[in-house]
């Protein structure tokens, strides 16, 4: 193996904002070394030179993380770069792998620990090892002998258990991301059985990508950890050259540039693992690899800075200083004044009507019984141009006032707190999600049209649908349609965007932690810039919660809940909402 030293070449000394020189093509090297280097004093700060553990207690072998961050300022050379060949540097980086070593189980895992000091059993971390085999490619020659050897014995103990699952690799983010470790592994002692074994695997994981550009883990999209599976399987190119791998890549970034809100953000309801966050995502390794894919990368950023979000970490300016691809790049459109996407292999339509955007995606499956993949409930989007998205926001599990239907008695299904192994399939007089969903598209409206168990066709009373129609005065409506006097609920969730909703009656109330049930809410609502026009049965509640599957007990801070707008077909067949900028 030979060390792989990165010469950048002479750069200007640049702001760390970027500037339009930055954007002409990707990768912006200069900026990046900029943030890779502003992230190093902290991440030495945080070394315990005693034990070789960056972070704060609990440690967990995620800590060592910023081993590559480190590694590659250690190793790219540059007059701008005052870490290069550091011997402080190298001296933590070789520590910080010892402790990941001392801390391994006799199959290479560690404890699966949270900063909350919750448990879940041993795993193979597929960040940790990946990140950490990529430091010895890097500086492995440059360790001392001492250090090397126990490096050594850590990456054959665990990379020779990854080999064995290999040959049995399912889908799924972590499996996958480890197999690109192994090959990685390969190249670094020489083992072609390694390289091929996850060579083998990654073609089948690239193969499993559904033709809509997407993995899904149970049904349908899975946006965020779809990343997961672009930036290993880019990753692993930047190693192998595997051409095989390049229809995939070239898929994905047409997903996810599809899926896109005007903001830079992504559509949530099409996502079964993850609710919205408002986060612009930035991409990764595996976007660099196509022109469209660093159009991607080149537009998101500016999105991300001119929208004062968080700039890139020294962890992300480390693996596109690393791994990137480069060369022309294909720009990224503009939302249009009007278009529709239907995504492919999918029930989902994206429709655009300035200054209006909506998502219908129509996955109709019964929930999963893992934490998680989320319930497919809430089928409906809302984003407005210059109030960001407004309604919808995604899915979650154990909570029924999140689904645009429900069809029973919404007060059997909740989650206990405390309950660290709830039942996610409950035999109880409710059903949240639909059997079935037909979408249909016309040229300034959507339909769809569903069916929750007996309600619907067994019934004879038709289909429940869901209609958004734009309007010639720049309103939106939104029309929800059922047989009354068959417990029939529907819900609009609205985004937690502010403190306080104002009422036709005259009530100013303010969201915090008490109960709230809003009866009579006098024809209309306003909420953060937002105006909605409702019949008068109409009720809004909150806080609704979600279940939140990183923590063990599924509690969820207040920060995530959504006021709901409630919709009852007691006695009524139709509602008519109409929305509008204040």
């Amino acid at each position: 193996m030979f060390t792989m030293l990165i010469a950048l070449g002479v750069c200007a000394v640049l702001a760390l904002a970027l500037t339009d020189e930055d954007l002409r093509s990707w990768p912006p090297r200069g900026y990046l070394l900029k943030r890779l280097v502003a992230g190093i004093p902290a991440i030495i700060e945080s070394f315990h030179p005693d034990t070789g553990r960056f972070g704060t207690e609990p440690w967990i072998c995620n800590d060592q993380n910023v081993l590559l961050p480190l590694a590659a300022a250690w190793a790219i050379e540059d007059e701008q770069n005052p870490y290069f060949h550091d011997e402080q540097v190298l001296n933590a980086i070789a520590k910080g792998g010892e402790a990941l070593v001392e801390d391994q189980d006799q199959d290479g895992a560690w404890i699966f620990r949270k900063k909350d000091n919750s448990t879940w059993g041993q795993v193979m971390q597929p960040w940790t090892y990946s990140r950490w085999i990529r430091v010895f490619y890097l500086a492995g020659d440059a360790l001392p002998a001492a250090s090397r050897a126990i490096w050594e014995e850590g990456f054959i103990r665990g990379y020779t258990t990854l080999r064995k699952q290999s040959d049995h690799l399912h889908v799924h983010n972590m499996a996958g991301h480890n197999q690109m470790g192994l090959y990685i592994a390969g190249i670094c002692f020489d083992n072609d059985d390694w390289k091929q074994g996850a060579t083998r695997a990654l073609r089948r994981l690239a193969d499993a990508q559904e033709m809509g550009g997407y993995w899904s883990e149970h049904f349908g999209p899975v946006v965020m950890y779809n990343r997961v599976y672009v930036d290993l399987l880019g990753i692993y190119y930047s190693f192998s050259h595997d051409e095989v791998v390049l229809d995939a890549l070239e898929r994905a970034v047409d997903f996810h540039s599809d899926i896109l809100l005007p903001d830079g953000s992504s559509t949530p309801s099409v996502d079964e693992r993850n609710a919205y966050s408002g986060q612009i995502d930035i991409g990764n390794v595996g976007f660099s690899w196509t022109p469209r894919g660093r159009g991607y990368l080149l537009r998101q950023l500016r999105r991300r800075i001119e929208a004062g979000q968080p700039e890139p970490e020294a962890d992300y300016a480390a693996h596109m200083l690393l791994h990137s691809g480069e060369g022309t790049e294909a720009p990224i459109e503009q939302a249009p004044d009007r278009g529709t996407i239907c995504l492919q292999t999918t029930s989902a339509i994206i429709k655009r009507v300035k200054p209006w955007q909506w998502a219908f995606t129509g996955y109709a499956c019964a929930p999963s019984t893992s934490r998680w993949v989320q319930d497919r409930q809430n089928l409906i989007d809302i984003y407005h141009d210059d109030l960001g998205l407004v309604a919808g926001g995604g899915n979650t599990k154990l909570q029924p006032f999140w689904s645009t239907f429900t069809v029973g008695d919404t007060s059997l299904l909740r989650h206990e707190a405390g309950d660290t192994d709830p039942d996610f399939q409950p035999d109880i007089a409710l059903q949240w999600w639909p059997d079935v969903a037909v979408l249909k598209d016309y040229e300034t409206s959507t339909k769809m049209r569903l069916q929750y168990g007996g309600t619907g066709a067994q019934s004879g009373h038709g289909n429940l649908t869901a209609i958004a129609e734009a309007n010639d005065d720049g309103t939106l409506s939104l029309i929800y349609q059922a047989p009354a006097g068959e417990q029939v609920e529907a819900h609009l969730p609205l985004l937690h965007r502010g403190d306080t909703i104002e009422t036709g009656s005259g009530a100013t109330v303010t969201l915090g932690e008490e109960s709230i049930r809003i009866e009579d809410l006098g024809g209309w609502l306003t909420y953060a810039g937002l105006r909605i026009d409702v019949p008068s049965s109409a009720y809004l509640i909150w806080p609704t919660l979600p279940h939140d599957p990183y923590r063990k007990d599924g509690s969820a801070e207040l920060s995530s809940a959504r006021p709901v707008l409630c919709m009852p077909f007691d006695d009524v067949d139709e509602y008519r909402l109409r929305l509008s900028r204040v």
